[in-house]
């Protein structure tokens, strides 16, 4: 058997993109490596704030997650993911800038979750700020005609300071606190919901509170990441 080289590193199979930030990334955060049973390999794309992503939707930021998606299909990545779920307006210029397979955003888990559900039921969206989640977004990802109900963590005390202000320290219980009521919330007053995707990647490491605490099934980018990765090896 004869293999090629070419490279330094081997047998990272998932590549991800990093927004530029300084908060905590916990165990079930996208950004944390061992969220993930195998190796992941991180690009950090200077600049990239939560502000310019998420609240502005900076344009000029394409060509730089570009050149970075690039960078790492040229490292050996198989595919690659983000950590923000708001760069879901890019997966179509992201996905047509590299031959490898690209999912930008949880919300790409809206149409297979609307699918799985009886007519009549809704999939419920958290994301980390509800006034600046548009149409473009679910229209980057197919899911601009899927009814949706969604709520943001935008007013809460903790989840903003942490994941959108950059603040260094997280308050663990509060933001799984926080995340649990908004879900909780959010089902009581749309009982239709049948299932929930989580927009943000900070989110995943409260998956089974809100789980438990809505006995709803909850879609994650680390829920994606594992499926790609099983479609892959």
């Amino acid at each position: 058997m004869i293999v090629k080289g070419g490279r330094t590193n081997y047998g990272e199979v998932i590549g991800i993109l990093m927004l530029d930030t300084k908060f905590p990334r916990i165990y079930g955060d996208i950004g944390n490596a061992g969220t993930f049973s195998f190796p992941v390999k991180y690009k950090k794309v200077a600049g990239a704030t939560s502000q310019r992503v998420v609240r502005e939707a900076d344009p000029t930021l394409i060509q730089p997650f570009i050149e970075a998606a690039q960078e790492l299909e040229k490292e050996g990545v198989a595919a690659i993911t983000t950590s923000c779920g708001f760069l879901a307006i890019f997966q179509e210029l992201l996905a047509d800038a590299v031959n490898i397979p690209v999912f930008a955003s949880s919300l790409l888990q809206v149409p297979l979750a609307h699918r799985m559900l009886k007519k009549g039921q809704k999939v419920g969206i958290m994301t980390a700020s509800k006034p600046h989640l548009t149409k473009l977004h679910f229209q980057g990802v197919g899911a601009d005609n899927i009814p949706v109900v969604i709520y943001g963590m935008e007013s809460q005390e903790e989840f903003p300071k942490v994941f959108l202000d950059q603040k260094e320290t997280l308050d663990v219980s509060k933001v799984e606190e926080e995340m649990t009521e908004v879900a909780k919330t959010m089902v009581s007053e749309n009982p239709d919901i049948g299932a929930i995707v989580f927009e943000c990647t900070n989110m995943p490491p409260f998956r089974k509170s809100v789980q438990d605490a809505v006995n709803l099934p909850v879609f994650d980018i680390v829920t994606l990441t594992n499926y790609v990765y099983n479609s892959l090896k």
